[in-house]
């Protein structure tokens, strides 16, 4: 499978440094929003494409490996000032491989983005969990750390991540990025 480089579409679009630390992708990851959308590295999505909650495929080889997925907005509230990152959208555990979110178990439901100002990106970060376990939801979205998380939970290293850009209906213009 792929690991990150510098050509990475995750490591040029800053998913690996803002979300997580580099990794090697061993397990195929698919999203689809509204049955004809499959989120690609950088492809851009309207807030109005991705009102509900995508289909989600995991990949492995057998379905009693457990997955945790998390959606984060790592430019939350705007990419010039992202003082809520991440923002947390999603979080599904214990999903068998082979199957989908569907098959796990929600902790915090799916949440649209909608973004008001700039472009965002929507990253989908899979890790593989060691057993089954439970959590408690976290307190709040905003200022959600996947790395954090992760080690909390003994997760490890991601196994797959997808991103896609967002920005408001309306929205225009590039990416900002301050130096």
């Amino acid at each position: 499978m792929r690991r990150t480089t510098l050509m990475d579409p995750l490591a040029v679009g800053g998913v690996i440094g803002d979300v997580v630390d580099p990794f090697e992708t061993c397990v195929s990851l698919r999203i689809v929003y509204n049955n004809n959308s499959e989120v690609v590295n950088s492809l851009e999505l309207k807030p109005s494409q991705i009102i509900n909650q995508p289909r989600v495929e995991v990949g492995g080889d057998d379905f009693r490996t457990l997955y945790t997925l998390m959606m984060v907005d790592p430019d939350a509230p705007s990419p010039n000032n992202p003082n809520m990152r991440e923002y947390l959208h999603w979080l599904v555990m214990n999903i068998p491989g082979t199957t989908g979110a569907s098959f796990g178990q929600e902790i915090v439901g799916y949440e649209s983005p909608r973004p008001a100002a700039g472009i965002h990106r929507m990253v989908f970060v899979l890790f593989r969990q060691m057993r089954r376990q439970m959590i408690h939801p976290p307190r709040w979205r905003n200022n959600f750390n996947t790395r954090d998380f992760a080690q909390v939970y003994n997760l490890g290293s991601p196994v797959a991540a997808l991103y896609f850009n967002c920005q408001r209906e309306s929205g225009w213009g590039g990416r900002r990025i301050l130096s």
